[in-house]
């Protein structure tokens, strides 16, 4: 067996190289090595390199604007500009590579399955970031409902951006990409959306007007002033307050914000709509992620503690945290029709005890629980959706109150019968 040496350099050698078996007559052709791609020069690889990390940084671009004709848009021409942006910041030579090469580019990443083989007419990105499509849909599901159900703008016009953009894969999937499996049917009861406000003719100036930047303040921790503009209960002054925004929170029929006020700590719960769109940052430099998420934490201790989203007193928070308040035993019997629902919440409250019973032949329920003297108010407001259905053992002072509440709704319909 003879191999004649190729000249890699100029590549003689390589046409004449044989191997001689039996017949010296028999030869076979070595032809020499062609690159298995076009991406074997560095600059080419280089530009396909940068053309994927545009689309990582960059999902969806080449989107036409929804509210724009498409005619004459050219979605290549805008991804040779976010890659223009992307080599500068990474601080890479563009030569401005032409819009037919960007072409052949994405043909290349669909052959080897990094684009799918199918029109991305609303936007280019890579499979489904870092989610399957099942773990996407389900978030998909959870977005459309913030988005709709619970008046979140934002959300709204996230969601809005990815139905456009993945138009493409629910067609692909016979639309179950955007099927609602999964659904709450909570509701706002006040407008949320300032566009929407808009477009209804029913603007409101609310603190949802600067939503975006509330979220800003609550991530990096800065101290900001808002104006509570009505306090229809009375337990909280109105006017221009200084705080830490903590955290925005859907509950029930509202969206509130927890905050903490910059100069006594004290952490409180106040509907959104209730605030102007006054709104200003008084410290830019913020305090820092790791403080919010401590304070978080003593929001929702003093949340778990207690029964809703009223957080007490200064006094009362103080003397709670530092275990020196006593809580209140609360015990309410329920009867039927409705003592198979009270059976059923066996997570209603952390603290809770549920036993049954039957006391002159009649069965009921008793429900008990610790509550700091804070909460009593929100759980009798919560009771009093069972009417005739329960009666308050202890304490006292809660019993008589829902007696009273009792003979006040005879007497409203004494006073004015039911025609």
């Amino acid at each position: 067996m003879q191999f004649a040496k190729p000249d890699f350099a100029t590549g003689v050698g390589a046409a004449h190289a044989t191997r001689q078996i039996g017949m010296p007559s028999l030869t076979f052709r070595i032809m020499p090595e062609q690159p298995s791609h076009a991406y074997t020069e560095p600059s080419s690889f280089e530009r396909l390199l940068l053309l994927i990390a545009t689309l990582i940084h960059h999902p969806g671009v080449g989107s036409p604007d929804p509210l724009e004709s498409t005619k004459g848009h050219d979605a290549v021409q805008e991804i040779l500009t976010k890659m223009e942006a992307i080599a500068h910041a990474l601080q890479l030579e563009f030569p401005g590579y032409s819009v037919h090469t960007i072409r052949k580019d994405l043909k290349t990443l669909r052959q080897y399955g990094i684009l799918e083989r199918r029109k991305y007419q609303w936007g280019y990105y890579l499979g489904t970031g870092a989610m399957t499509p099942t773990e996407l849909q389900v978030a998909l599901q959870a977005l459309a409902t913030q988005a709709t159900q619970l008046g979140d703008a934002p959300a709204r016009r996230i969601y809005e951006t990815l139905k456009r953009r993945l138009r493409g894969m629910n067609l692909e999937r016979e639309g179950h990409l955007f099927y609602p499996v999964r659904s709450q049917l909570n509701r706002t009861i006040v407008q949320t959306d300032p566009d929407l406000m808009m477009q209804q003719g029913k603007l409101r100036h609310t603190l949802f007007h600067h939503v975006e930047a509330l979220e800003t303040a609550v991530i990096e921790g800065q101290l900001v002033e808002l104006y509570r503009k009505q306090e229809p209960y009375g337990t909280m002054a109105v006017g221009a307050i200084q705080v830490y925004p903590l955290q925005l929170i859907y509950a029930e029929i509202a969206w509130y914000v927890l905050y903490e006020y910059g100069n006594n700590q004290h952490l409180e719960i106040e509907r959104v709509d209730r605030f102007s769109d006054t709104f200003r940052v008084v410290s830019v430099a913020g305090r820092g992620l790791a403080q919010q998420r401590q304070r978080l934490q003593t929001a929702h201790q003093l949340l778990t503690q207690g029964w809703g989203l009223y957080l007490g007193t200064p006094t009362e928070q103080r003397l709670e945290l530092a275990g020196q308040l006593n809580f209140v035993t609360v015990k309410v019997h329920f009867f039927p029709p409705v003592m198979a629902f009270i059976l059923e919440g066996d997570r209603r409250h952390p603290r809770q005890q549920v036993r049954q019973g039957k006391k002159r032949g009649q069965p009921y329920v008793e429900y008990r629980i610790e509550l700091p003297g804070r909460s009593l108010g929100e759980f009798e407001r919560w009771l009093r959706r069972f009417m005739q259905h329960a009666k308050v053992i202890a304490p006292m002072e809660l019993a008589e109150r829902h007696r009273q509440s009792a003979i006040s709704l005879v007497q409203r319909y004494e006073a004015e019968p039911i025609q």
